[in-house]
């Protein structure tokens, strides 16, 4: 019986074949259960299965389900899902969706695909060192094409909102798409008969429902990203003038950057203070002045400037741990109700460096010239840490640290930082008037540096590596072209194997 396909089945007799994929701490189980629930309470038998991940983002489990009506007749019922055999697929991640299509699971003529448009990335996509996503939009044409109907919104973001989980809302679309032959109300039952939690899961089951009711696509699975506004900024006049002064600068130039340009500033701002969006706002004129129509030079400038000038360091990381906007993020993310306390560790691993990089100018190179001396210090500084900023200690402690910005222009770490930056820069636009390509890519080439401590290290290296071909190729019409391709190659693998071949094949064209 479960062989046969639907078309050829009495209605009585169909087997409805349900999969849904989901990860560790989605409640993938609990949904399963809410479905099986539902299917015998409408009179229905049912059976549920599950095969587990390998981990929890190295693969999704496929919890599977097949029901059919009570008939007096004991049903077969397979384990386990068969390509080209699923009625309705769930996902609760964009990409299991696009796995799902991959495997054979979503067919044009038959699966409902009902999946949200929020995005978890993968191991995969995570340890390669530039972007690694997947791309969104091809899944979702893929998913437009693959399915018989396709329902896609932010269900996470639905539960969340209603204080409930991602299992709710999946529940609720799959009410709201009709593909079950169930009442609204029968669903509902079964969540007020689970308990805890009871309430939240009806308000983003309701959500849901609705959301999902008649819709066949997802028009809204990527909104825009909007314009950022001027800030509304409270604090002494002093500053707000200087705050306006900085926004009239900004106004000033070309439309197509001052978007970029005002994201620019703010984060440096924010980063630092007034007087270092100044600086920056200093720097980026001298890519305006030295642009045209297009602008490509000073967009890179503008998004580039802004990420050297706000380097990570002890301070910064210390700066962000300590802020009250911070203990509101992980309260809400872990789900700690008013009143409940949380304890909250935070992990240090400091090397001399970092130490050093935080000293005065004079004293943090006075350790670095003396081996000795920076061998006994890193033996006491370079170990694990474990931070309790739930404490009084604890907090105290990075929020000291964190308060030391006020004086980081006179440390180590900035001048090492300004030394770079400055070099690179100057790099760039030294070479507008000879190859503007070429000057944006050696722009763009500042993506290369980011993290902290051996990341960043790490980071320096592969800069100067993809830079170190530059006088291989200066000169050559294609060089903008294999800048770029050596920076691609820099932010594929972790290893700088890529990197390295493409450096040989540079050499060996000369």
């Amino acid at each position: 019986m479960a062989d046969q396909a639907p078309s050829t089945v009495p209605e009585a007799d169909r087997i409805i074949k349900l999969a849904v994929l989901a990860v560790g701490g989605q409640g993938g189980g609990v949904l399963t259960d809410w479905i099986t629930a539902v299917a015998e309470v409408n009179g229905y038998r049912a059976q549920s299965t599950s095969v587990a991940g390998v981990a929890q983002r190295t693969g999704a489990t496929i919890y599977y389900v097949e029901l059919c009506r009570d008939n007096g007749r004991q049903p077969v019922f397979a384990l386990s899902p068969a390509q080209g055999d699923v009625d309705i697929l769930i996902a609760s991640e964009l990409m299991e969706a696009g796995r799902a299509i991959i495997r054979g699971f979503v067919t044009p003529n038959r699966t409902t695909l009902i999946a949200s448009s929020h995005r978890i990335a993968a191991i995969s996509e995570k340890i390669e060192p530039g972007d690694g996503r997947a791309p969104s939009d091809q899944v979702m044409a893929a998913a437009k094409g693959s399915a018989k109907r396709f329902i896609s919104f932010d269900m996470e973001q639905m539960a969340l909102d209603a204080g409930s989980m991602i299992s709710a809302s999946l529940l609720g679309a799959l009410a709201g798409s009709g593909a079950l032959p169930f009442p609204r109300e029968t669903y509902e039952e079964i969540i007020r008969g689970s308990g805890r939690g009871a309430t939240a899961s009806l308000k983003a089951f309701a959500a849901a429902h609705d959301r999902a009711k008649d819709v066949e696509a997802a028009p809204d699975a990527f909104p825009p990203q909007p314009i950022p506004s001027t800030p509304n900024v409270k604090g002494p006049q002093q500053l707000l003038s200087q705050w306006q002064s900085l926004n009239a600068r900004v106004n000033a130039y070309p439309e197509l950057v001052r978007d970029m340009a005002l994201r620019g500033l703010c984060k440096v701002t924010d980063y630092q203070d007034v007087a270092y969006g100044t600086e920056y706002l200093d720097r980026l004129d001298q890519a305006v002045k030295l642009d045209s129509p297009g602008y490509a030079l000073s967009l890179s400038a503008a998004k580039h400037l802004a990420n050297a000038m706000c380097y990570d360091d002890m301070i910064r990381v210390s700066d962000l741990k300590t802020r009250s906007k911070r203990d509101t993020r992980v309260r809400s993310e872990v789900g700690v109700k008013d009143g409940t306390v949380l304890r909250l560790t935070e992990y240090f691993h400091p090397r001399i460096e970092e130490f050093c990089g935080t000293l005065p100018t004079g004293l943090g190179r006075y350790i670095e010239s003396r081996p000795k001396v920076s061998a006994w210090l890193d033996r006491r500084i370079n170990r694990g840490r474990r931070i309790r900023t739930d404490s009084m200690s604890g907090f105290a402690m990075l929020w000291f640290i964190g308060g030391l910005r006020r004086w980081r222009r006179s440390l180590l770490r900035h001048q090492v930082e300004t030394a770079h930056l400055q070099h690179w820069y100057k790099l760039a636009l030294d070479h507008v008037s000879q190859d503007y390509a070429l000057a944006v890519e050696i722009l763009n080439c500042r993506r290369l540096i980011k993290g902290y401590s051996d990341t960043h290290v790490r980071a320096f290296s592969k800069f100067d590596r993809v830079l170190s071909g530059l006088d291989l190729v200066k000169g050559r019409p294609d060089a903008a072209d294999w800048i770029r391709r050596l920076r691609e190659a820099a932010l594929k693998d972790e290893e700088g194997t890529m990197l390295d071949g493409a450096l040989k094949t540079i050499a060996s064209l000369n």
